[in-house]
């Protein structure tokens, strides 16, 4: 079984973000944007953006944490998410607030549709590590070898024992085993402070 292609793994990706070299910054901001920009763009159409509108929306709060993230402190019991949610929610007041130059004269019920709603409750906390957890796995991929990769979905995400999983792939249960606890490994030190 192969190892994976070498990637430096600091702290955490946010960490990453902020004290590397030039080429490591950048290699860890398009991480980082693969990761994220899916679950904002599920945000986005929580508070009711257009598609359109979304994707200004996103750039926006990328432009925003590219100029915050180097003075950015993480600090345990606060949570990463929630102010990366007060970020998106501002930029998208900021967006209704220009797209509309006078106050609206409409009834009650037109007014409910310019309010942003405080939604990111409804992403429950299971929702929030299970997309995490699918991106960064897809973004992953690549770093291992295929039967390493096959070996920890068949055993981790299907179930299937890993007698059966080694059998199928020609490998030992030791080997599945292996390719298993390399794999998580990789993804706790990706996802780590990200899942708070």
């Amino acid at each position: 079984m192969s190892e994976p292609v070498a990637h430096p793994t600091p702290l955490s990706l946010l960490e990453q973000l902020r004290n590397q070299s030039p080429e490591e910054t950048q290699a860890a901001w398009r991480r980082f944007v693969q990761l994220y920009t899916p679950l904002l763009f599920a945000w986005t159409r929580r508070l009711g953006a257009t598609p359109e509108d979304a994707a200004d929306l996103v750039q926006d709060v990328f432009g925003v944490l590219a100029r915050e993230m180097p003075a950015f402190q993480y600090r345990p019991g606060l949570r990463f998410r929630g102010w990366l949610w007060t970020v998106l929610r501002n930029k998208w007041s900021d967006h209704l607030r220009h797209k509309q130059a006078a106050p609206p004269r409409a009834d009650a019920s037109s007014l409910e549709t310019v309010a942003v709603p405080d939604n990111v409750a409804e992403m429950t906390e299971e929702e929030y590590r299970t997309h995490l957890v699918g991106r960064a796995l897809r973004l992953m991929q690549a770093e291992f070898a295929e039967a390493d990769w096959k070996a920890c979905w068949r055993n981790v995400v299907e179930g299937v024992p890993a007698a059966e999983v080694a059998a199928e792939l020609g490998l030992t249960v030791n080997q599945v085993y292996l390719a298993k606890s390399r794999i998580l490994h990789r993804l706790r030190k990706e996802l780590e402070e990200l899942l708070d």
